[in-house]
């Protein structure tokens, strides 16, 4: 069996593993899908470029069926991508300019997948809370400072967005709602997630490009193999889901999430 048929077959097992955590718990795969190919000895530039491009591919079919469901604000969408897209590509044409070559960037990426990876971990470990938060606010037409300058606050999570998931893959998701449910509490859950959503698969299908297209950081035999592995264990794993305790699945995964973040930041 000659090497590329065991890359690819590898690839294809990562796919089908993370899907099936996806569909378990619901996670996007950035936060699960880079850390683990990095483990397999990925190039780490790779490994979020790559990442990137599965994610935005994945994720798309969702944006249809929530939008199918009126589920996205789309002037939130805009406002947030008016920040992230022009964002996500100043960060790739900086590290184009400022670093010769991967090796010089390794620390800023593994920095950044760290402190997203903890931060992500933290949001799904603190998920009731914040939508607690959320619930008390709902009745306010204008709660804050942060409701009252909505727009202005949108605009800059995406710019923080643009920069952060560029360099690390992961934050699309659980960054962004925790956001949104901060910004806009009187949404219903399922508007906050399709809205998400709806922001996160331009970002990422951008911010996979600018890896492509500035930093040659993208491996079309990786995504292939993975998109192959992950789109039917994806079905799988919401099928399971179904019969599994949420809370504990949440909590397992935060915590694994939580030791890679500290693993990448700090070892």
């Amino acid at each position: 069996m000659n090497i590329e048929l065991i890359n690819l077959l590898t690839y294809i097992a990562c796919g089908g593993g993370v899907g099936l955590l996806i569909g378990l718990t619901g996670v996007g795969g950035g936060s699960l899908m880079t850390p683990l190919l990095i483990l397999l000895n990925i190039p780490y530039q790779i490994a979020i470029g790559t990442d990137l491009l599965y994610a935005a591919i994945t994720k798309s079919g969702g944006v249809f069926m929530h939008h199918k469901r009126g589920n996205i604000h789309w002037r939130i969408v805009l406002t947030m991508l008016a920040g992230s897209i022009p964002a996500s590509l100043i960060t790739a044409i900086v590290i184009k300019q400022f670093f010769e070559g991967a090796h010089d960037y390794k620390l800023v990426l593994t920095t950044t997948l760290g402190g997203m990876l903890i931060f992500t971990s933290l949001v799904l470990l603190f998920k009731k809370q914040i939508q607690a938060y959320a619930s008390r606010h709902k009745s306010d037409k204008q709660s804050g400072l942060a409701q009252r300058h909505a727009d202005i606050g949108t605009f800059i999570s995406g710019v923080i967005l643009g920069v952060l998931v560029t360099l690390s893959s992961v934050g699309a998701g659980a960054f962004g709602t925790a956001i949104l449910m901060v910004l806009y509490t009187r949404l219903p859950a399922l508007h906050i997630v399709g809205t998400d959503l709806a922001h996160a698969v331009p970002l990422t299908f951008v911010a996979g490009m600018s890896h492509f297209l500035f930093l040659g950081n993208v491996d079309f035999t990786l995504l292939i193999g993975l998109l192959i592995g992950s789109l039917p264990a994806v079905y799988v794993g919401t099928r399971l889901g179904a019969h599994l305790p949420e809370k504990f699945m949440y909590t397992l995964l935060s915590l694994i999430l939580l030791g890679l973040g500290v693993r990448f930041t700090f070892f």
